[in-house]
């Protein structure tokens, strides 16, 4: 991220110094220098103005979550996949701690909570390295694991739904369908890539008990209890098979279902609380306090990749990059102003989600069109692989990666390509 910021303002200022070296005063117009200045300027402003419109959608959505949350939707996602984690890691005893582990992490993932998810899958990595007989190297369950964190089905990209709304979207929720759509497509992806791969590297059997000595990582004692006994194999596959059935239902019907799924979304998630003893007020309220904190810790990093975006976008080097790229990515449905986002995702949270931001506040673009649409699912779709990568493998001092990062990556890709696709079928008309 470091040398991207710098590279853009770098790219951005040489651009305009070249501009202001062969430029003749006419009239009242302003010299390149100047037009920079004042596109930095208003950056600069648009972002803290951005992020206190965003104070009030992220507050709803991050209120609602918690109520889910605190209804125990997160644990009932987690007892409806444990029939089906336990067969794909068959290395990792069904009753050991990394299983329930790993299991509410994916859960806490479904439902957009990254605070949650994080230590939970620190957790399970801890958890996974005490099977480990070979400390330093990944064995194929953390390979495996890091890969389904990458696709890692969405169910609700609430923080995306939330900039959209700020951003004055007349379908802010329109991404649920296509956000599902590509992270179904890149776990499948993910499971097979792992399979495939770990053939091709030395393998690392599991042990039944390993004697890896590591730090006790915090978790959710109770929330691990609770699940240690998943619902019968039927259940989940009911609850998988309606999953399914509702992806191509969205694609012919997506359209019609996003003018209903903010209420319906803010109704049900309420009503599941209520139902199960919410007290649903009082925990809206805290889960929207953290909203408010959110989105004023967001501000900083929004100053800073919306002025280096002004100031490459302003000097001309972006057009000039559109030009060059256009006609490579464009017939694939990946237009060139979309592509800086599905590079930089990969490496960038952050850095990504101001850029999703500068993108859809362009004029020329806004939210609701194609490339809105496409830069919105590339984000609520795809992960932060490489800090993903570093920081649960750096958890366990693993530096031999193996075929993590190749099947990471090819889950990436497949949920890029899975975004590109379903976007062109829903939105490619506007």
């Amino acid at each position: 991220m470091n040398s991207l910021f710098f590279a853009l303002v770098v790219m951005g200022f040489t651009a305009t110094a070249w501009q202001q070296w062969h430029w003749l005063p006419q009239g009242d117009a302003l010299a390149p220098m100047q037009v920079l200045s004042k596109a930095m300027i208003d950056a600069a402003a648009a972002a803290v103005t951005l992020a206190i419109g965003l104070i009030g959608s992220m507050a709803l959505f991050l209120g609602l979550m918690k109520v889910a949350e605190r209804g125990g939707l997160l644990t009932l996602l987690a007892r409806l996949i444990r029939p089906l984690m336990v067969r794909l890691f068959p290395d990792v005893p069904a009753d050991h701690p990394a299983m329930g582990a790993m299991i509410l992490n994916l859960a806490a993932n479904a439902l957009g909570l990254g605070n949650a998810a994080t230590p939970f899958g620190i957790r399970a990595m801890h958890e996974l390295n005490r099977l480990n007989p070979a400390p330093g190297t990944a064995t194929n369950a953390m390979a495996l694991f890091l890969a389904l964190n990458t696709a890692s089905i969405t169910l609700v990209p609430s923080s995306v739904i939330a900039v959209r709304a700020a951003l004055g979207s007349r379908e802010p929720a329109a991404i649920l369908a296509t956000t599902l759509f590509a992270t179904l497509c890149a776990t499948v992806v993910a499971v097979i890539a792992s399979r495939v791969l770990q053939g091709w590297t030395r393998p690392v059997t599991v042990v039944a008990q390993g004697e890896v000595v590591v730090a006790e990582v915090s978790g959710d004692s109770a929330a691990l209890a609770a699940i240690e006994e998943g619902y019968p194999g039927w259940v989940s596959g009911l609850a998988f098979l309606f999953m399914l059935a509702f992806v191509p239902l969205t694609i012919l019907y997506g359209k019609q279902f996003s003018l209903w799924l903010l209420p319906g979304l803010v109704v049900g998630f309420l009503g599941f609380g209520v139902w199960r003893g919410v007290q649903v007020y009082e925990v809206f309220v805290e889960g929207a306090k953290e909203g408010f904190e959110t989105a004023v810790r967001i501000i900083p990093y929004l100053v800073a990749i919306l002025v280096a975006v002004a100031m490459f976008r302003s000097s001309g080097a972006m057009n000039s990059l559109v030009m060059v790229l256009a006609p490579l990515t464009t017939p694939l449905g990946l237009p060139a102003e979309a592509l800086p986002m599905a590079l930089l995702r990969p490496f960038s949270g952050s850095g990504a989600y101001g850029l999703m931001t500068a993108i859809m506040q362009d004029p020329a673009i806004g939210p609701d069109s194609y490339v809105g649409m496409l830069v919105s699912t590339i984000q609520g779709s795809t992960e932060t692989t490489f800090y993903v990568l570093a920081v649960y493998m750096g958890a366990v001092q693993v530096r031999r990666l193996r075929h993590t990062l190749a099947a990471a990556l090819t889950a990436d890709l497949a949920a890029l390509a899975a975004a590109v696709w379903i976007c062109s079928y829903l939105f490619g008309d506007r």
